[in-house]
């Protein structure tokens, strides 16, 4: 008798599983019919399947649980971390963008010092360390799509974007495994050097694959059922995610470094590195990140943000004047200002981390619960304004002249032994020429 109620018990709570995952789903096979046709300008998908996830969540209309849903939701974030590691290249960092992303985000952490000791000091926050890390990051995870699609990442605006996204998220993120934990910094730093040193190893990994009959092997392998270069990328991630969990660190760490550990491989093992990436996207974009996505908008609770609608409103502008202003100086001597505005825009974007700070805090039992909603508010406001003005700014830049109709061959400049002029893209805020991005 006791095992069959344990066993209705479990087919009950099974049932209940199948019933939000049904839910969860359903928003985000809906979510691109949604974002084609709303009106004016293209919502991110982002931001409705946040929408989606409060109409069903607990503070919706009550028909799913975030709790049912958890394990599909952290893999979900871990795909999105694990695709932002996959695209930065380290090289980035012995760079110029690499060395002005430094340097803007260690100017953009010493203005957040400054103004979370002030709104501590007022009395409207108590948990200082999480709300002045939260003004530090960009969502490079979530703004890829969206810049890929409006053609945002080419040229050497592209190679600015990925340096200043990574150092938003990666350092942020290294920050949280050493001060946010429950354990001791000096733990905590072995923790993160531990994890460092076996995505170093993981990374050498290709040099033991070269022998050409595993060459031959993964080339084979790689589509149709096979899919073996796909499956032991997914090994990569939970691995790195399992490791980082284990050690007491976010599992965002383990994913943006399973992310570069993956890029190593691809780069030393000859394989269809469209193929796997595309494959990625299909996986990642296509089930899983949606899920984290809805998930977060479930704990969404906008009642909280209905009480202090203020609250959300100085975290959002504070994004934009701690994270994004900074660019305009750091940068004044890499872009023109037109480029530099759109800049403030995309690294003033963040979500993910918000998401990820707001748990945090209210698990510590510091974070007052209406700071946690407005966190995750405004980094939903963010993902829904400042990429579009950045897009819009990016846009609205006068473009190269379209090609001539050649002329004929005794008057061309070849024929008289000279180049043709290649066309210029003229700024109208500075004048000189600037490259076309």
């Amino acid at each position: 008798m006791t095992a069959v109620i344990a066993a209705g018990g479990a087919s009950l709570v099974l049932n209940r599983g199948l019933d939000d995952l049904v839910a969860v789903a359903l928003v985000a096979a809906v979510t691109p019919l949604v974002a084609a046709i709303l009106p004016g300008r293209r919502v991110p998908q982002v931001v409705i399947f946040i929408a989606g996830g409060v109409l069903i969540g607990p503070h919706g209309l009550g028909v799913a649980e975030t709790s049912d849903i958890r394990l599909l939701s952290n893999i979900g974030l871990g795909f999105l971390f694990l695709l932002a590691g996959y695209e930065l290249d380290p090289v980035l960092f012995r760079q110029r963008p690499g060395r002005l992303a430094l340097i803007g985000w260690m100017i953009s952490a010493v203005i957040a010092v400054g103004v979370a000791e002030g709104l501590t000091a007022a009395g409207y926050i108590k948990d200082y360390v999480p709300v002045g890390l939260a003004l530090t990051t960009t969502a490079l995870g979530t703004l890829l799509p969206i810049l890929r699609d409006n053609k945002m990442l080419g040229g050497e605006f592209g190679r600015y974007v990925f340096a200043a996204g990574a150092v938003g998220e990666l350092l942020p993120i290294l920050v949280i495994a050493v001060f946010l934990t429950q354990r001791g910094q000096f733990v905590a730093l072995v923790s993160v050097a531990a994890v460092g040193l076996l995505a170093l190893g993981l990374s050498a990994v290709p040099w033991l694959v070269r022998i050409s009959t595993t060459q031959q092997l993964i080339r084979e392998g790689q589509d149709a059922t096979g899919q073996i270069t796909l499956r032991w990328a997914v090994v990569l991630l939970f691995v790195m995610l399992a490791v980082a969990s284990r050690f007491g660190l976010d599992v965002v760490l383990g994913a943006m470094l399973a992310g570069i550990v993956l890029r190593t491989w691809t780069r030393r093992v000859s394989m269809d590195v469209t193929g796997l990436e595309h494959k990625f996207d299909a996986v990642g974009y296509g089930v899983f990140i949606p899920i984290f996505f809805i998930s977060s908008g479930m704990t969404l609770d906008l009642k909280e943000i209905s009480q202090d609608p203020l609250r959300l409103v100085i975290i959002f502008l504070l994004l934009l004047v701690v994270r994004g202003v900074p660019s305009m100086l750091v940068y004044r001597q890499a872009m023109p200002r037109r480029q530099r505005v759109e800049m403030t825009f995309i690294t003033a974007t963040s979500l993910p981390l918000l998401i990820a700070l707001a748990d945090i805090g209210q698990h510590d039992g510091v974070m007052l619960p209406a700071t946690a909603a407005a966190l995750v508010g405004a980094g939903v406001l963010s993902v829904l304004v400042y990429p579009l003005v950045a897009v819009a700014l990016d846009r609205s830049a006068p473009h190269p002249p379209a090609p001539a109709v050649a002329s004929p061959p005794e008057i061309t400049g070849a024929a008289s032994g000279g180049a043709p002029a290649d066309p210029v893209h003229l700024d109208p805020d500075t004048g000189p020429p600037e490259p076309t991005t």
